[in-house]
């Protein structure tokens, strides 16, 4: 099967698998682990930060976040179909007592004109309004790049308006390849950042937050509360840190891939990119209705073994990723294209 349902799919490769192998381990809820703390160094100086914490998932760096910057009873404002949203059961209400109020982007994209006027005012009948998350790359967005200009004016305005601001950069390391603007110059317009090490990076397990020496003391604290103080975590640090000292750079790569994929969207009748622009390593695509549903189509590729998720009722997504070479995505491309066929054919006869 050629994997396509994401970047999270991929296994650790013989020299990550031996870089896990030799790593030095310790216990870091006693004490500290030694490959953690060289991960957390190397995370915080390349993000531009003073410290960077590990963490066994990119949720848990959201939330940790949020109840950082956020008490109960506050709101803090994000994208409607950023992924702390949709993809996190609504933890920042069940773990931290905090509510979100969503605004519509264009592909994800906020702008400082759709927060203005949004700040609650000090009122004892209102929620405080405390803080501004940003998704970058945007999951819903198809892997859309926020624009740095746009990027830095929200976080500016955000500052001056006396809110704290967040970076979800799960894949941030796909905008950095996408547009050369180097991670700390994105990281720094926000007070904390998030990045994953097991998405495009290709690590087993694994994220980070990053910010300020004396927030990620705190966000230590709120770990181990959270269940995320892990002993000898090095064991799983060695893949993320052999990930992010071997795979940014060939992100290009996953980028001109699905790039492929979407050409071959744009040859089907039928089928139509969601949206246009491709930025980065995902693709999403409609099914229009005479083709048949979204599941269909993904049944259709599986046939053809190609595996894909749908991600609505007519709505599919394809990630690139180190797992698949441009042979086997212009493999995908070619099932893509025979699928629609073959739907076409199937409804016409």
């Amino acid at each position: 099967m050629i994997d396509l349902r994401s970047d999270t799919v991929t296994r650790p490769s013989p020299s990550m698998r031996a870089a896990i192998a030799a790593a030095p381990v310790g216990d870091d809820v006693i004490d500290r682990d030694p490959t953690v703390e060289r991960l957390q160094q190397q995370t915080a100086e390349i993000l531009g930060k003073e410290a960077a914490l590990y963490m066994p998932s990119g949720s848990m760096s959201n939330q940790i976040a949020i109840r950082l910057h956020c008490q109960p009873g506050d709101e803090f404002l994000c994208e409607s179909g950023c992924h702390i949203y949709n993809y996190e059961q609504a933890a920042f209400a069940q773990l931290s007592g905090v509510v979100a109020r969503t605004v519509a982007g264009k592909g994800g994209v906020l702008e400082k004109r759709q927060l203005e006027g949004l700040i609650r005012p000090v009122n004892e009948h209102q929620v405080c309004t405390r803080m501004v998350t940003v998704e970058n790359t945007h999951n819903r967005g198809a892997g859309r790049v926020q624009p740095y200009d746009t990027v830095a004016e929200l976080c500016t305005w955000a500052r001056a308006s006396g809110l704290a601001t967040h970076l979800d950069g799960a894949r941030l390391f796909n905008a950095v390849a996408a547009t050369g603007i180097q991670a700390m110059d994105w990281a720094q317009h926000f007070d904390t950042v998030s990045i994953c090490f097991s998405k495009g990076l290709g690590a087993p397990v694994g994220s980070a937050l990053a910010g300020p020496r004396a927030i990620i003391q705190k966000a230590r604290r709120h770990r181990k509360l959270f269940g995320g103080g892990m002993r000898q975590a090095g064991i799983i640090a060695a893949g993320a840190l052999y990930a992010l000292e071997n795979n940014r750079q060939r992100l290009r790569e996953d980028h001109a891939n699905a790039q492929i994929l979407a050409a071959a969207v744009r040859h089907c009748e039928g089928l139509q990119l969601q949206p246009e622009q491709v930025d980065t390593n995902m693709v999403i695509f409609v099914v229009d209705a005479k083709l048949g549903t979204g599941q269909q189509f993904v049944d259709e590729l599986a046939r053809r073994e190609v595996q894909v998720l749908t991600v609505g009722p007519a709505a599919i997504r394809a990630v690139t990723h180190l797992d698949v070479s441009a042979e086997q995505v212009r493999q995908a491309a070619e099932a893509i294209k025979s699928a629609a066929r073959q739907l076409a054919e199937a409804r016409n006869a």
